[in-house]
């Protein structure tokens, strides 16, 4: 699929509020479902959903590092059921993203920019996922400095908690984040209690 024809599907999607399976890692067995929240010109942000159906977090993925988007599958059909379960026992959004939904809107705003400025401002952790890394590693932490240009980020590191470590990523280099979720509500645990940031 190209670009062109990925951001049709996006924007069909979002509008008839369809799931879908977004593919923006080189391996095909990984890939990102949810819903379509909005798109700008260079990302589209999505109400992330786990495999068990429930709202994860929502994710921002940069629009050129998506090669398939797929709708109707059997596996969009399994996890649509988890979620109607999850729904009916009332553990579906645990970390309240619809009602943060209804209160912030994206809609001709810089996608990425206004993710970050909000995560900074609320305290909330990221995680971040580059370019150069490309899902064999992600960034968790909190965003210290946000310019025109570049995002300084506070994060740790689970294999060596001896200090907080800091990484500049260029904006540019950005292939996806994720905030306002599981992993911000785990990362910021983490770093409070081991850095009493």
């Amino acid at each position: 699929m190209n670009t062109a024809e990925i951001r049709a599907q996006l924007v069909m999607a979002q509008q008839q509020g369809r799931m879908l399976e977004v593919y923006n890692f080189n391996d095909d067995n990984d890939f990102n479902v949810g819903y379509v929240i909005a798109i700008d010109p260079l990302f589209v942000l999505m109400k992330s959903i786990d495999w068990d159906g429930k709202v994860s977090s929502l994710i921002a993925i940069r629009l050129t590092s998506i090669h398939k988007v797929r709708a109707f599958t059997d596996y969009l059909k399994t996890v649509a059921i988890k979620g109607a379960v999850a729904r009916k026992n009332h553990y579906y959004d645990l970390w309240g993203t619809e009602r943060f939904l209804k209160q912030h809107h994206y809609e001709n705003k810089s996608l990425l920019k206004t993710m970050l400025t909000q995560a900074q401002s609320m305290d909330e952790a990221v995680v971040v996922g580059t370019r150069k890394y490309k899902a064999q590693d992600e960034f968790e932490g909190f965003v210290h400095q946000l310019t025109a240009q570049k995002l300084t980020l506070h994060y740790y590191n689970e294999h060596d908690l001896s200090s907080e470590w800091e990484y500049d990523i260029l904006l540019a280099q950005i292939d996806y984040l994720r905030a306002f979720g599981t992993q911000s509500a785990t990362t910021k645990a983490v770093m409070r209690s081991v850095f009493d940031d």
